[in-house]
């Protein structure tokens, strides 16, 4: 049997479309940071990407994932929101009042609620907060850095590393600090916003008082009338100001992750800026109604040659209203299934792009069965796999709907 091969069919639809820019911003709109990546939640549509890729130092941004491990604990009941966890000696000394960094000022040796805990965290981004929950869970902050990075791979970030609960500097040299890239972090807040939904509005509490210390929101969106309900900002020095958010107005719900912005005022400008234009300059544009028929498969040695394709649910994306261009879809599978295929097998992804830009990914699933076929066309089959693999080409048409 020859090595699988990639079919790639090409699907020309001629849909309004904002042309993406080659150095990955999108024609008509720029951004100031360095790193950006912008997503529709409910199509996962890319709306913005700038060097997404590309790795920076998280700094405060890091918690969301020791949120994220918290989160889990609590879900799966390995801890309660009434589980207390004692303040160490380094965890007062490295995040709590003598640290002068972000702090909801827990009082040495004392004993916290971890419901405090994550307040502290969400709501103040506190250091002591983070020390105190990953040394509780885990032992040592080391480990539970260690399972940060771990659930970071569950969750498809395969380029973040972590080396503390909080993101601070290890004092190790720029070479060993955490790294992140901005498509990772919007996946990170995707995650804690759609796998938690009854712990996530703890983000968007105006303040959060410990200690008879009262502090506030350290989220600056949360001010403005956009919708914003999460989730953290970091500031590293030499990269600059970072921030992720989240917003949800109108029914429509984003996830934004900026980094490299050149000072604090400039990032609430800049973050505010960006979710406006999400919100404002982009139509939902359906592509494939539900159960309809995308694409087919080729199948080798089967009852039958080909095995239709469908989507689990319509199949939309968010659009530029202005700016028409094109769109171009295609659908993605090693070629060729081999018989017998089961109905509702994941066989293939349609991928859906405007210019070279991924826009999004929809995965892709058999419509009906394709038995095993007899010793003959199985032969037959065997040739044209042979002579399709020496020079193939599929060109696919449809139009968009109206």
């Amino acid at each position: 049997m020859l090595k699988p091969m990639l079919r790639l069919l090409a699907c020309l639809m001629p849909l309004a479309t904002g042309a993406l820019a080659a150095d990955g911003g999108t024609v008509g709109f720029a951004t100031k940071a360095t790193q950006a990546y912008m997503i529709e939640a409910s199509t996962r549509t890319v709306l913005l990407a700038k060097n997404e890729d590309q790795g920076f130092s998280p700094a405060s941004l890091a918690k969301l994932m020791t949120v994220d491990l918290v989160f889990e604990a609590v879900t799966k009941g390995q801890i309660t929101l009434d589980t207390e966890y004692p303040v160490s000696e380094y965890a007062w000394r490295t995040g709590g009042a003598p640290s002068r960094t972000a702090t909801m000022f827990a009082s040495l040796k004392s004993r916290v609620r971890a419901e405090d805990l994550i307040k502290g965290i969400a709501i103040q981004g506190a250091n002591d907060a983070c020390i105190v929950l990953a040394e509780g869970m885990a032992g040592s902050e080391q480990q539970f850095a260690e399972s940060m990075t771990r659930r970071a791979r569950e969750l498809g970030m395969e380029k973040a590393v972590f080396g503390n609960s909080t993101g601070l500097p290890d004092g190790k040299g720029p070479d060993s600090r955490s790294k992140v890239t901005a498509r990772e972090m919007v996946t990170l807040a995707a995650a804690l916003q759609q796998s938690y939904p009854n712990l996530y509005p703890y983000f968007k509490q105006p303040e959060f008082e410990w200690n008879k210390i009262l502090q506030r929101n350290r989220n600056p969106l949360l001010g403005f009338d956009l919708g914003a309900d999460g989730l953290a900002t970091g500031f590293t020095e030499g990269e600059g100001y970072s921030i992720v958010a989240s917003v949800e107005r109108d029914g429509r719900r984003l996830f934004l992750a900026l980094a490299g912005i050149a000072s604090d005022k400039e990032r609430t400008e800049e973050a505010k800026r960006v979710l406006e234009w999400g919100l404002t300059a982009f139509e939902n544009r359906q592509i494939f109604a539900d159960k309809e028929v995308i694409g087919a498969a080729s199948v080798y040695g089967g009852t039958a040659r080909t095995v239709d394709l469908v989507a689990k649910a319509p199949v939309s994306v968010y659009i530029p209203i202005s700016n028409p261009d094109r769109l171009s879809a295609r659908i993605v599978y090693h070629w060729p299934l081999t018989a017998p295929v089961k109905p509702d097998y994941q066989a293939g992804t349609l991928r859906i792009f405007a210019g070279s830009r991924l826009l999004r990914e929809v995965p892709l699933y058999t419509v009906q069965a394709v038995d095993e076929g007899s010793l003959s066309s199985r032969a037959v089959d065997a040739m044209l796999e042979l002579g399709e693999s020496l020079f193939f080409s599929w060109l696919w048409d449809k139009s968009a709907p109206g």
